[in-house]
């Protein structure tokens, strides 16, 4: 099953998504409070004729609660590692962790800004992953058996603010920079070790080309680690990293102008794309 938030009836709302088609199933905070409910009913809801609405025709929103943690990790691809930071040394012990508020998450074909001060932003295909129930103290079992679902992602970076500090966040956190795709069940899709391609292109040129099984950290040993500190709830987000290929490592550097456009596209999460735009489109935030 797929499913995407919808602004309907004032407020954020859950929907399940079969091809052009979008049915309304509840509240973002009612769908969250009980997904493994919501994926029973999804079925029924959607055979109701009149329960639909073309996707053209809403508003498309983030499925991330306004209250989630939105963890992500850096360096987790054993490429993108050594094309970084660990180039020549030893693979890290635990994973580099670093947050996003939900402020500043996207979704599909919405423009993103290049901020002030910044030569361009930078491009991070992804796949984030969705806690679906609320862990505490996991082992890995348990772990990956609170991921709900899977959807493509842009960790869009901001590579001069990235690197003012050894702290990512202002990086990070650009207004419009986290685009998010459908979200697809576990069910549909499995698990990551068993492998996803990912690729990114840029104006159509292919700018990564890697595979989950790639992984350094797995999304079950990430959850694991995290929920030893603080609790994860339904609707917190993991995004777990990026494949070889940034822009920023390349000689010479390449990072996104306004007029470019950006696709992540994933083996059955499907295509995100992006278009980039220029400074005055923050004013939307």
């Amino acid at each position: 099953m797929q499913y995407i938030g919808i602004n309907h009836r004032g407020s954020a709302w859950a929907a399940a998504l079969a091809g052009s088609r979008v049915f309304p199933l509840a509240p973002a905070a009612e769908f969250w409070a009980d997904v493994a409910g919501w994926q029973d009913k999804s079925a029924a809801l959607m055979s109701d004729a009149g329960n639909w609405h073309e996707r053209a025709a809403v508003t498309e929103v983030p499925l991330v609660p306004a209250a989630a943690r939105v963890i992500c990790v850096g360096l987790n691809y054993k490429a993108h590692a050594a094309e970084g930071s660990y180039k020549d040394q030893d693979l890290p012990p635990y994973p580099t962790l670093f947050g996003r508020w939900t402020a500043s998450l996207s979704v599909g074909n919405v423009p993103v800004p290049v901020p002030l001060g910044e030569a361009g932003l930078d491009w991070e295909g992804e796949v984030a992953a969705y806690i679906g129930r609320r862990v505490q103290s996991a082992d890995e079992d348990e772990a990956g058996e609170a991921v709900f679902g899977y959807s493509t992602f842009n960790d869009l970076t901001a590579r001069h603010a990235q690197k003012l500090t050894t702290q990512w966040t202002l990086g990070k956190n650009g207004d419009f920079t986290g685009p998010l795709g459908p979200l697809v069940s576990r069910d549909e899709v499995g698990d990551l070790r068993d492998g996803l391609q990912v690729r990114t292109r840029v104006n159509g040129t292919e700018v990564q080309n890697g595979n989950t099984r790639d992984m350094i950290f797995s999304v079950p040993a990430i959850i694991s680690l995290i929920s030893q500190t603080f609790t994860l709830h339904p609707g917190d987000v993991i995004a777990t990293g990026t494949p070889e290929g940034v822009g920023y490592a390349r000689s010479p550097q390449w990072l996104l102008q306004p007029g470019d456009t950006v696709e992540v596209e994933i083996d059955k999460l499907g295509t995100l794309t992006t278009p980039v735009g220029d400074i005055s489109l923050r004013g939307r935030a």
